[in-house]
């Protein structure tokens, strides 16, 4: 395995010095696209049959990319191009699936804004030195934070040519208010404590955080599309922590600026509006809303009906989504039912099918096999 795994990654090496040269190669020289069902339902045309990609394919549960994790730390593999388009690679050696992601993860942001970011394990990321208080908004460093993170769009690049059309690849980040969380809280939290004390007690200040979040995140956004994304998502991913009313005034406006900007900036250099999906996790409450901030996908998590889902956000948005990542431990039989009466309730147009959320470390492969398979022939 480890052999195999050195020779792709020495077959990369000579893209790189191409990509490096030249990082504006983002629509010019792509193999054309042979998949197109993911763009066409995120566009609410007719597809061939239900796309489907899964949150967090590229990973954990998979045996070769644990053999590549005893080989190299975590955000190693994210800032390396090569290693992390073989890991992006991985699931679709396995698998049937409909988009491709690119293997990163939300928190390359605040590490390009100068904190510190470790993913320790069995505990997962960490920041020694979180936000304390607004006083501590000094330390960050917004003005060239997007070309810190270059190497994603490096990544991003190379895939395009390495997938040779097979499916549409997904860039992504993480959302203003999810990402404030992490930095505040130092990682992940349940109850999101310290965050919300923020709005609280420092309400111009989590403002200002806020609005910062939001510019970076549009030039995040806008690179990957120039090096070559075909489809975007934002990943809201704390949004539960917040009762409706907190959602509408600490996440909506961020959310709505980040479609708005981004879609602008990309009118004005004739670069692709390529489709953007919003993935609120846990803001059910706010679907009617989330509808009216003009993103092409809305994405669900799997407390979410699908059929009250549609009739919140009308005919004219797709849905994704939104399986129960806890249901991919039941048998292949239990799931293939599952699935089937999911696909069939959201429909073939306007639906991209997914998890409700990531896919979780132990899921047996078979279960991702039956997944997608009866994705495809649930019509």
């Amino acid at each position: 395995m480890n052999s195999l795994i050195n020779h792709f990654l020495q077959t990369l090496s000579i893209l790189i010095f191409c990509v490096r040269l030249n990082t504006c190669m983002h629509t010019q020289g792509f193999p054309e696209l042979k998949n197109d069902n993911l763009l066409k339902a995120a566009r609410g045309e007719p597809v061939e049959r239900v796309p489907v990609w899964v949150m967090r394919q590229a990973g954990r549960y998979l045996p070769e990319f644990k053999e590549i994790r005893k080989q190299y730390d975590f955000f190693t593999i994210c800032r390396t191009p090569s290693i992390a388009c073989e890991v992006t690679m991985q699931p679709l050696r396995r698998f049937d699936l409909d988009a491709s992601i690119i293997f990163s993860d939300i928190l390359v942001i605040p590490q390009a804004l100068g904190l510190t970011v470790e993913m320790r394990p069995d505990v997962g990321p960490v920041f020694p030195e979180p936000l304390q208080t607004p006083a501590d908004l000094k330390r960050l460093a917004p003005e060239g934070a997007v070309e810190r993170v270059a190497y994603v769009g490096e990544a991003i690049t190379m895939m395009r040519h390495l997938l040779d059309g097979k499916v549409p690849l997904i860039g992504f980040t993480g959302a203003p208010w999810t990402l404030m969380g992490y930095m505040i809280e130092g990682g992940g939290s349940k109850t999101m404590s310290k965050t919300k004390s923020w709005l609280l007690c420092y309400p111009e200040d989590s403002e200002q955080l806020l609005t910062m979040l939001t510019s970076v995140t549009v030039d995040y956004l806008e690179m990957q599309v120039k090096a070559g994304a075909q489809m975007l998502q934002i990943f809201e991913s704390s949004a539960e922590h917040l009762t409706k009313g907190d959602f509408l005034k600490w996440c909506l406006p961020y959310l709505k600026d980040i479609h708005d900007q981004l879609t602008r900036r990309l009118e004005e250099q004739s670069l692709p509006l390529v489709p953007m999906t919003l993935f609120a996790k846990g803001a059910a409450h706010s679907l009617t809303e989330q509808s009216t901030l003009g993103y092409d996908v809305i994405s669900l998590d799997w407390t979410v009906d699908p059929v009250k889902a549609r009739e919140q956000v009308g005919p004219n948005i797709t849905l994704q989504g939104n399986f129960d990542p806890q249901d991919m431990y039941k048998t292949p039989e239990e799931i293939r039912a599952l699935v089937t009466d999911m696909v069939r309730k959201f429909g073939k147009i306007r639906y991209i099918a997914n998890l409700g959320h990531g896919i979780t470390p132990q899921t047996p492969i078979v279960s991702m096999e039956t997944f997608i398979d009866a994705v495809h022939k649930a019509f």
